[in-house]
């Protein structure tokens, strides 16, 4: 199979340290060029080196779709939590006739839509905007937006192919590359529930979907407002409870 090779003297428009290029060539340049395939870099060099980009990290992840294979611990057990290892390049991203590649467009309209339809809540976890992770002190959610189903090829994404994930969540699900419990896990959970739980379980199993009280969904929404306004409502509800 043809894989594309190293620049020796690369070019401004194929040299990862060229600021005017997107976050997403330079990441890729910089994993073709420095880092090489058959080796293992850290998210901390990646950070480093290509400083002051924003979603730097999110930007390496989409570049498998694109069909570059970055493996993680979770794959590669040999490798440790934070260390990432390049198995193979793909689409040749700093080629414009490939920028695209990979990428599905979303937009401004269907990410509000998902966003509330979720109640602005992780559909995996549970957690809201800005909430802190209960087993990770210091550690706030940040919501983003994942598939369905994995897509390998870029297209229009719509409303029903998307659910909101934490940023979390979204990481592990792409990096997975079997399922996170087998079935027999999962049912060792199941069987454990009081019957009460275990009917309203199958209710949510049915409708695909777990209800919110009202007061779960008003949460879900207080929680993606900026935290000075949060702060301003958590004030005006108290003098509310107070009067």
């Amino acid at each position: 199979m043809f894989e594309w090779g190293v620049s020796i003297m690369p070019t401004p428009d194929q040299d990862w340290r060229n600021t005017t290029l997107g976050t997403r060539v330079r990441v890729a340049l910089w994993l073709r060029d420095e880092v090489r395939v058959g080796n293992a870099f850290s998210k901390a060099d990646l950070r480093a080196a290509i400083a002051g980009a924003e979603q730097v990290d999110r930007r390496m992840r989409d570049l498998r779709p694109a069909g570059w294979v970055i493996r993680t611990n979770l794959d590669k057990p040999s490798l440790w939590p934070e260390q990432l290892y390049l198995e193979k390049i793909g689409a040749p991203v700093w080629e414009r006739t490939y920028r695209g590649a990979g990428l599905r467009q979303i937009s401004a309209k269907t990410r509000r839509d998902v966003y509330a339809r979720d109640q602005h809540m992780c559909r995996r976890c549970g957690v809201g905007a800005a909430e802190a992770y209960p087993d990770e002190p210091g550690s706030t959610a940040r919501l983003t937006l994942g598939h369905v189903n994995p897509h390998a090829e870029g297209n229009t994404s719509h409303a029903e192919d998307l659910i909101t994930e934490c940023a979390r969540c979204n990481e592990l699900v792409r990096n997975l590359t079997g399922v996170q419990m087998d079935s027999a896990q999962v049912w060792e959970r199941v069987k454990v529930l009081p019957s009460r739980q275990k009917q309203e379980l199958l209710e949510w199993m049915t409708a695909d979907v777990r209800p919110l009280r009202p007061v779960e969904r008003a949460w879900g929404m207080y929680r993606q407002l900026p935290a000075a306004l949060r702060d301003q409502m958590a004030s005006d509800l108290r003098s509310l409870l107070e009067s």
